[in-house]
This record gives C-alpha cells, sequence and structure tokens, in this order.
C-alpha cells in the first residue's frame, strides 16, 4: 500500500460513517465512471439525467454534480452536526488535496481534469461547504437579507460552476446566474416548508412572518389561514421577480447550455406555479412536480431545440 493509502485509511478511521469514503486510489477511468453512476442515479436533477448536455460536456457536468450531491448529503444525511461537521472538514480536506495537484477521492480524481479544463477557481467549492455548515448551526433566519447571504452560498455557486463548464466566467454572467439560481432556492424551500421544519429548519425570514401577523407556530401546528396565504404569494412575487431578472443571461450563452440552463428556471417556475394552483397551502400538502409533467418540460425544451437549429 502506497504512502498516499495509508494515510487515506488512517483518516477514514477516525471520521464519522459515511457511505462516500473509499479506502482505494483510482485511475481517472474509475473515477469518472464513479461520478457518472452517482449522477444518474439522482432522477431529480434534470441537467445532469438529460441526454440534451453536450455530449463533450457531460462527463465534466458529472463531475461537478457528484461533488454537489455529497456535499450536499454530508450536510444532510449524516445524522446530524456531531457527524456532519467533521464529514465536511475532511470533504474539503480532500478538496485542498485536489487543488494541491494530489487528489485522493474518485470525485477529485474525475474533478481535478475537469478543473484544469476549464479553469475553475476553489471558491465556488467553498462556498457551498460554507452554506453545508450553515445548516447544521443556524435554523432560523431573521431577516430576507441573512436568507439571500445563504442562497449566495448554497445556490449561486452551483449556477457559477455550470456556467465556467460553457467557457464563462466574466462577472455580468455570474450576476444573472446568481438571479435564477437563488430564485430557485427560494421556491425549493417555500415547497419544502413542512419537511424543512420537520428537521427543525425554518428559512422563511422572521420579520416576514410577523409582518402578517404570523408566528412560528401557525408552521407547526399548520393552520393555514388567508395572512398565511398572502405570506406565500409575497415570498413567490419575490422569486417569480428573481427568475424575471435571470432569463437576461439566455441570450448571453451558447445555444447548446442555453436550454440546459432555462431549465433551471422552469423548474423553479413550475414548483412556483403548483404553489399558486393550492392557493398558497403549502402546511396541507406539499407541492410536487408529477414525473408526466416533468417529461412534458422536457420534450418542450427538446422541440425548441429542434426548432432552433433550423
Amino acid at each position: 500500500m502506497s504512502s498516499a493509502a495509508d494515510a487515506m485509511s488512517a483518516e477514514l478511521a477516525t471520521l464519522p460513517p459515511c457511505p462516500y469514503r473509499v479506502d482505494k486510489t483510482y485511475t481517472l477511468p474509475e473515477a469518472r465512471a464513479y461520478c457518472e453512476r452517482l449522477a444518474k442515479s439522482h432522477y431529480e436533477n434534470f441537467l445532469v439525467a438529460s441526454v440534451f448536455v453536450p455530449r463533450e460536456l457531460r462527463q465534466h457536468f458529472f463531475n461537478v454534480y457528484a461533488y454537489c450531491r455529497i456535499s450536499d448529503d454530508l450536510g444532510d444525511e449524516s445524522g446530524g452536526p456531531e457527524n456532519a461537521l467533521p464529514l465536511l472538514d475532511w470533504w474539503e480536506r480532500e478538496l485542498d488535496a485536489c487543488y494541491a495537484g494530489e487528489p485522493q477521492h474518485p470525485v477529485f480524481v474525475a474533478l481535478a481534469d475537469t478543473n484544469t479544463r476549464f479553469a475553475i477557481p476553489r471558491q465556488p467549492y467553498v462556498d457551498l461547504l460554507s452554506a453545508f455548515r450553515q445548516d447544521q448551526r443556524i435554523t432560523r433566519y431573521q431577516t430576507y437579507a441573512e436568507l439571500l447571504n445563504y442562497c449566495e452560498r448554497s445556490a449561486n455557486p452551483v449556477g457559477r460552476l455550470v456556467l465556467y463548464l460553457g467557457g464563462y466566467s466574466d462577472a455580468e454572467r455570474q450576476a444573472l446566474s446568481d438571479k435564477t439560481c437563488t430564485a430557485l432556492q427560494l421556491a425549493n424551500f417555500w415547497q419544502d416548508l413542512v419537511r424543512d421544519y420537520a428537521i427543525d429548519r425554518i428559512y422563511l425570514p422572521a420579520e416576514d412572518i410577523r409582518q402578517f401577523g404570523l408566528s412560528e407556530q401557525h408552521i407547526a401546528e399548520r393552520v393555514f389561514t388567508p395572512q398565511f396565504a398572502k405570506l406565500m404569494k409575497f415570498e413567490c412575487d419575490r422569486a417569480h421577480t428573481l427568475f424575471d431578472e435571470g432569463t437576461k443571461l439566455l441570450p448571453l450563452v451558447d445555444k447548446r447550455l442555453r436550454l440546459d440552463i432555462e431549465m433551471f428556471g422552469r423548474g423553479g417556475l413550475e414548483i412556483l406555479r403548483r404553489i399558486e394552483q393550492q392557493g398558497y397551502d403549502v402546511l396541507s400538502s406539499r407541492p410536487s412536480i408529477p414525473k408526466s409533467r416533468q417529461v412534458a418540460i422536457l420534450m418542450g425544451r427538446l422541440i425548441r431545440g429542434l426548432v432552433s437549429r433550423r
């Protein structure tokens, strides 16, 4: 066993249980296959599962997605802060090793090639970890500004990583991408209000809850009122505005990538539409997008793509 493998095994022995720990070194083809399997096993991610991602970029999307997926799981699926925080620290050390030219985990073996080819800096990856650590410590947000600060690190880095894969690194495109990513994060928050409360998290700003004469107790007891409907409409309108601003990015990117970026927005807008169809009652049932509707959205995108090539 090599010294690198020895060091890997020694560190793993000190960590909480985790399905993503590995105790062997991977070749680049093996690492790529690892990332592809992980990406394809999560149907909910349209962008990665889609066959419409440009073929030459597909593996790189798998690699980036694998990093994001594992980071998220280490934060939310590890059994609490006492396990999540050391695992997130371990994952950041693996990231550091990747940027030092010594990748060990298969995700970073694959990602090292992606980062080099597309000149992706370390910061977006670090920002994601910062947000997942914050989830372990902060479960309430007093103001909308605080929530936006969280979204800057929990959602916006994903869009920026996608832009890097498309060859874009300028501030203008990144700012427009941030609008869509923040909007999508907010739509997910409003969709999952009850699920988040079950794990003692509330992403509705406390100042907004008070503004509409409500309290956390309405969420705890799932008491839907006209005032709660007004609160959710207020929050959904905020997300709509951000989605509208984010569409300005579409004509600024390559046509092949444009349709995939558009899907981020379309998925989020569909969530908002479902919330609105329920009269903004996200307490009685979770708004969801049926698979039949997901397929319809994908087919619509395919048709638009074919027409645009004529």
